[in-house]
Parts: C-alpha cells; sequence; structure tokens
C-alpha cells in the first residue's frame, strides 16, 4: 500500500477494530468496584490462567508506555505511539485481561469487574481522546445481567459495540444467550467475539478432541472456534430472531469462511426441515450478518489469491482492518492490506468500520 493511502489520505478512513487497552495497574479499577470485591481482584485478577507458554510474550515489549506500566496501558502514549504514527481517524478499545472474567466460576463476581471496567472503559479512555471508541465488555455467563449493562452502559456516545470472549460453555446461536442479542439489537450495537479463552476457565477444552500441547498448536486452530460459533448463530435462527443484529468475528482472520459457507449451503439443501426457521440459504444470513478483522491476515506467496478468497464469498463489505496493538502478532496497516486492489482497500482500511459502526469521517472535537 502506498504510504499516501494509509496517513495522509482522507477519501477514506482509517479505522483500528481491535486495540487492547490495558489497566495500568490493578488498583486503578477500585472506584469503580464494589467493595466487597477489592481483595479478590488485587488478589486474583480475572482469576483465570493461560496454560500454554509462549517465548514471544503477548504484548509487545516496544509499547511500553514511557512512564510505566503494561503495553496498551496509557492514552497519551497510545495516542502517540499507534494513532498519530499511523494517521488512525479512530481506534476501536477491545480491552484486555478483563474479557476472561465471563469463565470466572464466581459469576457475581465476573458482573463485577466487567461493570467496574466499562466505567472505568468510559472515564478513563474515551474521554481522553474523541479517536478512541469503545468496545463495552459484557459476560456471557450471565446473559441477563449483560443485557442490564447493555441498557446501561450501551447508550454512551462513543460506546460502538459491545465485545464478549470466543470461549464458552454453549455455542453462541443456543438460545440462553438470547437476551444479549435482544438487547445489543435494542442499543444498535454489533456484539463481537474476540479469541484467546478457549480452553481456559469454565471454557471446554480448545478443539472436540482436547487440549493442543503447545501455544503454537492452540493458535494455530483459533479460526476453528470461530466456525463453531458462526454456524451456530446462523442454524439457531439468531439472525430471524433479530434481524438487525450484527457480529464481529476479531482476529479469526478470513480463509475459513468460504469453506464454511459452501458447506452450510450444500447441507441446507437436503437438512433443511431440520431447521425450519430458515428463510434462506445460510451463506445470505453471513453475507448479511456476519463481519471479519483482518488481524492475523493471511499471507499467501501470490496476494491475488486472498482476495479471490474474498470475492467468492462475497466479503468485500464485511472485512475491517484491524492491527491486534500491542500484542506480539501486531499487523501493519502500511503492510496488512498491500495485496488489496483500491476499491477493496479503502473498504477494508476503514469504510466498512465506518459504515457498521456509524463513524463521522472525522472525529468531533471535545
Amino acid at each position: 500500500m502506498e504510504n499516501q493511502d494509509v496517513t495522509s489520505s482522507r477519501r477514506a478512513p482509517l479505522i483500528d477494530t481491535d486495540v487492547h487497552n490495558g489497566i495500568k495497574n490493578p488498583r486503578d479499577l477500585l472506584p469503580y468496584l464494589d467493595k466487597p470485591w477489592h481483595q479478590q481482584w488485587i488478589g486474583g485478577g480475572t482469576g483465570v490462567g493461560q496454560p500454554f507458554f509462549t517465548p514471544v510474550g503477548v504484548l509487545r515489549k516496544d509499547a511500553v508506555p514511557d512512564q510505566g506500566g503494561i503495553s496498551g496501558s496509557d492514552p497519551a502514549f497510545m495516542v502517540k505511539d499507534h494513532i498519530e504514527r499511523y494517521g488512525f481517524d479512530y481506534i476501536i478499545l477491545t480491552g484486555q485481561n478483563v474479557l476472561e472474567m465471563s469463565l470466572n466460576p464466581d459469576i457475581d463476581y465476573g458482573n463485577a469487574v466487567i461493570s467496574a471496567y466499562n466505567d472505568y472503559l468510559i472515564d478513563h479512555w474515551l474521554s481522553a481522546d474523541p479517536r478512541f471508541k469503545g468496545a463495552m465488555v459484557i459476560s456471557h455467563a450471565d446473559p441477563q445481567y449483560a443485557a442490564k449493562e447493555i441498557a446501561r452502559v450501551g447508550g454512551h456516545p462513543d460506546i460502538v459495540e459491545v465485545v464478549m470472549c470466543s470461549g464458552a460453555t454453549r455455542l453462541y446461536g443456543h438460545r440462553s444467550y438470547h437476551p444479549i442479542y435482544e438487547a445489543a439489537e435494542k442499543a444498535g450495537l454489533p456484539v463481537a467475539i474476540h479469541p484467546g479463552t478457549e480452553g481456559r476457565g469454565l471454557a471446554g477444552p480448545p478443539t472436540p478432541s482436547g487440549y493442543p500441547s503447545r501455544y503454537m498448536e492452540w493458535h494455530n486452530i483459533l479460526p476453528t472456534n470461530y466456525m463453531a460459533h458462526v454456524n451456530s448463530l446462523v442454524c439457531e435462527g439468531v439472525f430471524e430472531k433479530y434481524p438487525g443484529l450484527k457480529v464481529v468475528a476479531i482476529e479469526g482472520g478470513i480463509a475459513w469462511l468460504p469453506h464454511l459457507m459452501w458447506r452450510m449451503d450444500k447441507n441446507y439443501k437436503a437438512l433443511r426441515d431440520t431447521t425450519p426457521w430458515l428463510k434462506k440459504l445460510p451463506s445470505e444470513y453471513i453475507r448479511e450478518h456476519i463481519y471479519l478483522t483482518t488481524q492475523p491476515i493471511e499471507e499467501p506467496s501470490v496476494p491475488e489469491h486472498l482476495v479471490q478468497l474474498i470475492q467468492m464469498c462475497g466479503a468485500e463489505d464485511r472485512i475491517m482492518y484491524s492491527s491486534d496493538y500491542p500484542h506480539w502478532d501486531f499487523d501493519h496497516p502500511k503492510l496488512a492490506l498491500t495485496g488489496f486492489p483500491k476499491d477493496i482497500r479503502v473498504k477494508v482500511q476503514g469504510g466498512n468500520a465506518a459504515a457498521l459502526y456509524g463513524l463521522l469521517p472525522k472525529p468531533d472535537t471535545r
């Protein structure tokens, strides 16, 4: 991609749909957290561990703020190091470890921490710069509480999305989750699913055959969980019940989608009597309701092959750029979209996100 298309052109926005903001010090959350949970938060955090070792870590060491703290924990540094370095019009803040709270055995503790985080997000981040937009976190372990949280927080003008972790005890089409979708549709917010919790806490194993042995094996197969969730959302009739709902599959890549669409359509033709609530081909629901983010983008030796995959499934209007900043597998906006023709690149780098999230061409000044 030419540099002017990334950093200076105002003909199309540049929007990052997956940026991980963190909490610099656990005590920063205490003013927002009910007192009975203070000791547990300071002593135990999310309470959901990562069983796999990674020699490179998860957070980039070159993204540590000048004033200290973990990577991604300082709004001013993020503006300088990420927004201004690459010329983003907006970035969507998707949180860090707080996403794990859905998988803590203590549902009440998880709800309390997530509500505290959402208030912290609004006060500490969204007020810091108009280019910050927030994905409010919910706990899918308590869909009724999650729906109330969406009603409480979702009306804030800088909240543009609901996000929950991909690790779960049931597939996301299950009717127990429907209060979440009803509340999100009512609030006009997309629901995003973020990976990284497969096999952790209360979640089932990362694969139907159990656990991989190493981080690399685990990381390689993260898209399979998205295939399962998207398949479930469509086949369980979620998009017939909530026709205004949009779902964003963050950090799962792209190339798995054509296979899933083809297989679902093929089986629907023979087995449609088992899903009588579906009124059209599964691929049509996917094209209308499912969005993907680019990182970690597939990089075939022939770049045109990825473009062909996108065109095969008609996803030109449903793919959005994401960097995953400040994680180790960050995708540079200048490099990630190099192989895309201009018409698709303009949509992916920001046009699709601007349309989904209702973002103005330039952020309002405060």
